[in-house]
């Protein structure tokens, strides 16, 4: 693929033509990756990691691939990651899912399959970190809890920024900044 072309996971429910999708097409990009809706939404979660790393095998696997990955979608990609060497192109993660989260205010949580595997390869240091992968998570994310972002990302040796003030869905205009920093723009 082509530099213009970037691999994009969306969060539970995403298309890849809306939101952040949207805002790439509107970039000139290519976008290609995994809905988390219909059949594929629908496949056991292992085949589904299994998938995505196919996919990055086959079509991204070069240091100019670019692959961005939001809320869930995060979580698939860092799972797959976790099936292959080190990826070698540039990630970047917008409200990563890293494991189990819940909140008390709202009595709401989730736990996504195989919860404990990313902190635990990572704890032993055995999870294939990217090359280049930048994390964004929000001071408030009560789903992707920035002190579990920030905890992953230190044993894994990256960065992870969090977002004064922000949720879950960051701020449109603080991610159009960072994708135009990030995509070279």
């Amino acid at each position: 693929m082509t530099p213009k072309s970037i691999y994009y996971l969306p969060g539970h429910g995403g298309r890849l033509g809306t939101g952040l999708g949207e805002a790439l097409l509107s970039r000139g990009y290519n976008v290609s990756g995994r809905e988390t809706v219909g059949e594929f939404k629908d496949i056991p979660f292992s085949q589904q990691v299994a998938i995505i790393a196919e996919d990055l095998k086959t079509h991204y696997w070069h240091e100019e691939a670019r692959v961005i990955a939001n809320s869930f979608g995060a979580y698939l990609f860092l799972n797959a990651q976790a099936l292959m060497r080190p990826y070698v192109g540039k990630v970047l993660l917008l409200s990563p899912i890293v494991g189990e989260f819940s909140n008390e205010d709202n009595g709401l949580g989730f736990i996504p399959p195989h919860s404990g595997r990313l902190a635990q390869l990572a704890g032993s240091g055995t999870y294939p970190v990217p090359r280049y992968c930048e994390i964004h998570v929000g001071e408030h994310d009560w789903q992707s809890n920035p002190t579990n972002v920030t905890k992953l990302a230190g044993l894994l040796g990256l960065n992870a920024t969090v977002v004064p003030g922000g949720g879950h869905m960051l701020d449109k205009r603080y991610v159009s900044a960072v994708l135009d920093r990030w995509l070279g723009r």
